[in-house]
Formats: C-alpha cells, sequence, structure tokens
C-alpha cells in the first residue's frame, strides 16, 4: 500500500523508536479489513522493533490499536489512517514507544498530572485538513496519560455510527460520549477545557511580563510577518494570538504563494510559527484580545484578553485578520455543524451520496461546489447576483458538470430543518420576488469574509465594512498603533499581500520608536 518514498520516509522514522511496539488488530472478512491488513503487516516488516497480532478485540472492525509491547492499548484508529491521517499514525508509533512529544515540559506536566477517566472518540474525514491537530493531540494525551484513552473513527467508514449520532461536521470530539467539541483544538486548547484552573495561571503570567516594544494582535500571515520585521531589529517583541496561523489552518490548497508551487495551510501555519520563534519572539497562544486602551502621558499602550491578562506595549500592530461571512438567516445558527458548515474540504466526505447547496458564486463558492459535485448526488449554486463573479476558468469547469444546477438572483432567506438537522433552504427569487424551497441534507456557506475588529469599535478609525482605516504606512487613527492584512482596508485579500503589509506596518512601528525616544 505504501509506495517506496513514503517506505524510505518511514524507516527514518521507525528507526527512532524508543522500545518495541506492536499492532493489535481487530478484523473481519471485508475489504477494508484486508487492506489494513496489508497495512499493518508492511509497517511492521519495516522494524524489527514492530510486532502484528489479529487478536484484538474492538467493536469497531476494521480498526488496530498501538501499544508498547506488554502496555494495555490506549491509542487506537478505526478506520484506516492513510490522507491527512498518516502523520497521526507515524507520530502514535514513535509516542507509543515511549519517545518524547515536542511539546513545552510545562505541558508535558500538566497532562501527566490530569485524573479520572478521559475516554476520547474522534469523528474524522481523511481529507480535512484540521482533524489531524485534534487526532495527534489526543493521542499524546493517551501517550502520556494511563487515564486517557483515544479513538480515531474514520466518519466514512463508519458512516452508521455517524448518522446515528447524527455528526454533520468534522472533527466532532467525544468525551465519555458526550460531545466535548467540535473543529480544530490544539493540545492547550484541550488542556484549557480539562484543567479549568489553566486558563487563570495563564493570564497571570501573561500580566506579569514586562512592558514590549512591539506587541503584534494576531498570528497569521501579517502578524508573523509583523514579528520577524520587529524581532530582527532587535526590539523585545510579542505575539498574542487566538489561533496562531489564523484563517490560512483551515485553507486546503494554496498555489499563488510566490516561489512556493503548491502547500497546505497548515503546513504554511507551522513554518511561519517556527519562524517567528527562531527570532526569540514571545508567543502567547489562544489569547483572545478584547480591549485596546491608547497610551497616554507616557504611558505604554494596553491589550487586555478575554482571559483577564493585560499586556503592555510601546507600539501595537494589529493583524487580527478575518472570518467566514455568515448568511445571517433564521435557523442557520441552529444548524451550524448539523448541515450548515463552512468547510467543503472537512465536511464535505460526510455529505456523501446526499443533496447539497452552496452558497455563493465567487472563487471560493464554485470551488466548493466543483469539489462537493465529485462526493455528493446533487450541488445547488445560489448566487445573489445577476452574474457568477468566480474565474471563467471555474465557471466553465462547473458547468460542465451534469449533477450541479447554478441559481442566480437567488437570496437564501432561511435555513430548514426537522429540529436535529438540515431538512431545506428557502430562497427568495430576486426578479419573480417569488419565495422557494429546496430539500437537501447540507448547505455550504462560501459568502466571503469579515474583519475581526468588533472589539475595536469606538477606540479607532473603522471603515463602514469594520476594516481598519490606515495610511500608506499602516498607521492607524492612533498614535503608534499600527496594523496589516485583511482586517484592514487594503484592497485584495491575499496571503502575499497581507505578508507584505505585516512588514511594512513593523517598519512603521520601528521608525515610529525611534523617532519617540525608544532606545
Amino acid at each position: 500500500m505504501l509506495d517506496s518514498n513514503i517506505k524510505t520516509q518511514l524507516l527514518t522514522y521507525l528507526d527512532k523508536l524508543v522500545a518495541p511496539i506492536e499492532l493489535i488488530a481487530s478484523l473481519d472478512d471485508s475489504p477494508k479489513s484486508e487492506d489494513m491488513r496489508a497495512l499493518l503487516t508492511e509497517i511492521a516488516s519495516l522494524s524489527g522493533k514492530v510486532s502484528l497480532r489479529e487478536d484484538g478485540n474492538a467493536s469497531r472492525r476494521p480498526s488496530f490499536a498501538v501499544a508498547k509491547v506488554g502496555e494495555t492499548p490506549r491509542i487506537h484508529f478505526a478506520g484506516i489512517p492513510l490522507g491527512h491521517e498518516f502523520t497521526s499514525l507515524i507520530l502514535a508509533l514513535l509516542q507509543a514507544s515511549g519517545y518524547p512529544p515536542k511539546l513545552e515540559a510545562e505541558e508535558i506536566e500538566q497532562i501527566k498530572a490530569l485524573t479520572g477517566k478521559f475516554s476520547f472518540e474522534t469523528f474524522v474525514s481523511l481529507s480535512c485538513i484540521n482533524c489531524p491537530d485534534v487526532v495527534q493531540a489526543l493521542n499524546t494525551f493517551a501517550a502520556l496519560n494511563p487515564d486517557f484513552e483515544a479513538v480515531m473513527i474514520d466518519g466514512v467508514g463508519f458512516l452508521k455510527e455517524v448518522e446515528e449520532r447524527q455528526i454533520m461536521g468534522v472533527p466532532a470530539i467525544y468525551l465519555n460520549g458526550e460531545l466535548f467539541g467540535t473543529g480544530r483544538m490544539s493540545v492547550k486548547e484541550i488542556l484549557a477545557k480539562l484543567d479549568t484552573g489553566a486558563a487563570a495561571r495563564d493570564a497571570e503570567k501573561i500580566s506579569q511580563k514586562d512592558v514590549f516594544d512591539v506587541l503584534v494582535v494576531g498570528g497569521g500571515p501579517a502578524g508573523s510577518a509583523a514579528a520577524i520585521y520587529a524581532a530582527r531589529k532587535v526590539l523585545h517583541t510579542g505575539v498574542i494570538a487566538e489561533r496562531f496561523g489564523g484563517q490560512i489552518q483551515d485553507t486546503m490548497s494554496i498555489e499563488n504563494f510566490i516561489s512556493v508551487k503548491e502547500t497546505e495551510g497548515p503546513h504554511l501555519a507551522a513554518a511561519l510559527e517556527e519562524h517567528v520563534k527562531v527570532y526569540g519572539v514571545d508567543v502567547m497562544n489562544l489569547q483572545k484580545a478584547t480591549q485596546l486602551i491608547p497610551g497616554q502621558n507616557g504611558c505604554p499602550i494596553e491589550i487586555r484578553t478575554a482571559s483577564g491578562a493585560t499586556l503592555k506595549s510601546r507600539s501595537v500592530i494589529l493583524t487580527t485578520g478575518a472570518h467566514w461571512r455568515a448568511m445571517n438567516v433564521p435557523g442557520e445558527a441552529e444548524y451550524r455543524g448539523k448541515g450548515v458548515a463552512y468547510c467543503p474540504h472537512c465536511d464535505g466526505p460526510l455529505f456523501k451520496g446526499k443533496r447539497v447547496a452552496v452558497i455563493g458564486g465567487g472563487n471560493s463558492g464554485v470551488e466548493a461546489a466543483i469539489d462537493l459535485a465529485g462526493i455528493v448526488t446533487h450541488v445547488t449554486l445560489l448566487e445573489f447576483g445577476e452574474a457568477l463573479r468566480a474565474d471563467t476558468v471555474l465557471q466553465r469547469k462547473l458547468a460542465s458538470l451534469p449533477n450541479v444546477t447554478v441559481l442566480k438572483m437567488a437570496q437564501t432567506t432561511e435555513v430548514l430543518g426537522d429540529g436535529n438537522k438540515v431538512i431545506g433552504l428557502a430562497y427568495k427569487d430576486r426578479v419573480s420576488g417569488e419565495t422557494r424551497k429546496i430539500d437537501l441534507e447540507g448547505i455550504f456557506v462560501q459568502i466571503g469574509l469579515l474583519p475581526n475588529t468588533e472589539w475595536l469599535k469606538g477606540t479607532l478609525e473603522l471603515s463602514p465594512n469594520g476594516e481598519i482605516v490606515i495610511d500608506a504606512k499602516g498607521q492607524t487613527s492612533l498614535p503608534g498603533v499600527f496594523a496589516g492584512g485583511d482586517c484592514t482596508t487594503v484592497p485584495y485579500k491575499q496571503i502575499v499581500i497581507a505578508i507584505g503589509e505585516g512588514a511594512k506596518a513593523s517598519l512603521s512601528a520601528f521608525d515610529y520608536l525611534i523617532r519617540n525616544g525608544v532606545k
């Protein structure tokens, strides 16, 4: 099942095994079980420290567990972890053997100190770019703490269970049978939910930090560039981010980042964070800014967070990015995660053989419709205006698909559901004025972005669209406060532009500091 290149890479990792491990398979007579047996046999053949047993007693079949020889297995895979989850398998092999995870010593001790019974199940799709983060985080918990058990479940392979639990979005995380969370979660985020005192302790530590020269709010491409440029000027630099990497963490394929022919959002986000940390920048993740207090009479600017922390800095660069725009129609919030989705790559496979709608006729909407057409029975694309706005090449591809219907001048007015899941949508025909209904099981919203600037209203100048108003140098209406990227009035929301704008804002902050007597 594995090509020669993957085998070569796998051999390198298996050489790092600390102690012998075993793969314990629970199989049946299905073709999927044969595929799993072939994969596990191949892995076991590559190292003398890996053995395979087929006497597993798991109820989900095919599945397998990974454990140090002689230990009760705590890491499980229900389904074949290929695609984006192959990395999760490699890390599970290493960590089950005793290989240390790449975590801070404080986090490792915090995980080991948790007590109780923690049985996690994570439903994934193998095309989901957010799912591996959750699977790998929970596998790490299970490797470090014997009170934890973690199971990855391929939703497509266990559709009956997905339907019984009415799962319509991945990753869907269950703890001891109860829904624990949905969407991407890091080790820190999981710790924060399990260890309720962690947030307060972090806030106290953050509040005790010295005054920064430059404090960057936001950890996306613009924030990363701003932090690197500031640190290269030997300025005391900090970054607070609600989620480092920002929106690119949810981007499947990136093909227009100059000099890189193709990459995926999470890979680029990891590279940005690694580059930032090379310069010793103080990165404070999982910190949502809620208030900016301008500096007065020589006092530094303050940023307050939702966790209760207060940070001070001589200059601030706002790079808070943007988020998916919601339709704001009845039923949308109620059925979010129950048929209303925003990531076709992640959640699309769960709608195999069903009918879905895509809202939005720009590049994102048309690309989503094209991708979904290969999975679902039928796609209806609704465009508010008279014409699609996507690139011509995408429109041509869309028009060639037999299971796609395009409705123009269509305004979605309501998401319809039965109390548990989506069953359809209502829309207004903007030509005739009539209201019509479509029976379907899923709705993918792709109607653009909104800047993450609600918390800044009344503090500095915002445009009618909520964007931070900046000049040619990235200066905002407040002295010492600069901004860059998708949260600003700069046209064209692109990664490469955001990086340039972040660097520009950082250079402007440096110029501001030296002109105001900061050494």
